[in-house]
């Protein structure tokens, strides 16, 4: 766990070797602000960055293995391990000398810290190099949390602000932002900021301060029209035209939702539950969560229709001529 790691840190327990592995930076950038945080306090440091996809790893030994000038101790960001990964024969960008650096991971430098990252969801389990550097470093894998873990993690990051946050604040937070860590942390600090004095997050200042994308707008008018409301429909739709926006890429957004809609109710008949089904389409677990909750709302077939009529709306954008946001428009106008 990443929380065990940070207080070994703040105690000054730092190791010789890390590797921070996975897909969510902000484990691993958090993990390094820490690591510099701490040797500040020992005094000024030396930091050497190397991209191993553009320097061999003889670099980052022969830095390790030299004496620093102006610290005790230096740091040394070994980025993109990628020899770490599953590669084909050939296809490699640099050849490193790997059986150097298992001989170097016996005896790693004392004056030196040296933190590899692996930006990768999965490493090579089968080399010899990955399961040395496992057990020889401290290793730690960086993967976004699930939905209770994440939501507690904001409220957390809210409070380090000396700001409040509800339940249904943060859930549409990380609906609008996604499972991106340092872009919710980057939120969380902008609307710290415009609170001021106030301390409460509420669900209507994260609607308004937390910018959407042109998908959030697709779903959000794909909705109102699934439960007949017309207007806001209409509404959410004519705004998004005076922003310049396609009726050809709103119609493909709209029927995009109504596949990943469709594959939702189809995982659910099989026994998915909502987290499952999110890790297994690859889409934020939020959007998932409010597909379920209103899945009473509309039946398959219906969704069938509105796909249907969506295609038909894309064949008279591509061949007819005259005011092409009408055709939509007069689509959401007519009932399912």
């Amino acid at each position: 766990m990443f929380s065990t790691l940070w207080k070994n840190i703040k105690k000054g327990d730092l190791q010789p070797v890390y590797l921070l592995a996975g897909l969510e930076s902000y484990f691993i950038d958090e993990t390094i602000r820490r690591i510099k945080t701490k040797l500040e306090e020992e005094g000024e440091i030396e930091t050497i960055t190397i991209d191993l996809d553009e320097s061999p790893i003889d670099f980052v030994i022969d830095e390790s293995d030299t004496i620093p000038f102006f610290s005790s101790r230096k740091l040394i960001i070994a980025k993109n391990t990628s020899f770490l990964k599953a590669t084909e024969k050939g296809k490699e960008k640099i050849d490193h000398d790997l059986k150097r650096l298992e001989k170097w991971l016996d005896h790693p430098s004392d004056t030196s810290i040296t933190i590899f990252i692996a930006p990768y969801e999965k490493l090579d389990e089968r080399k010899k190099v990955t399961k040395l550097m496992k057990e020889r470093a401290v290793y730690m894998l960086a993967e976004t949390p699930k939905e209770q873990d994440l939501t507690v993690w904001v409220q957390n990051e809210v409070s380090q602000q000396q700001k409040v946050i509800d339940q249904e604040a943060v859930g549409k937070l990380i609906e609008l932002v996604g499972m991106d860590m340092l872009h919710l942390q980057s939120e969380i600090e902008k609307l710290s900021l415009y609170l001021g004095e106030e301390d409460a997050i509420t669900l209507a200042l994260v609607e308004e301060m937390v910018a959407k994308t042109l998908e959030q707008d697709a779903f959000k008018m794909l909705n109102a029209y699934l439960r007949h409301d017309v207007s806001e429909a209409l509404t959410i739709y004519h705004d998004l035209i005076r922003q310049k926006q396609e009726p050809i890429a709103l119609v493909a957004l709209l029927a995009s939702q109504i596949r990943l809609m469709s594959n939702v109710y189809y995982l659910l008949t099989k026994g998915y539950h909502s987290q499952q089904i999110a890790k297994h389409l690859k889409v934020n677990p939020y959007r998932v969560k409010r597909i379920v909750e209103d899945r009473r709302k509309i039946s398959e077939d219906s969704l069938l229709k509105v796909l249907f009529g969506l295609s038909e709306v894309d064949y008279k954008l591509k061949t007819m001529s005259g005011r092409r946001e009408r055709y939509l428009e007069l689509f959401m106008m007519r009932p399912i």
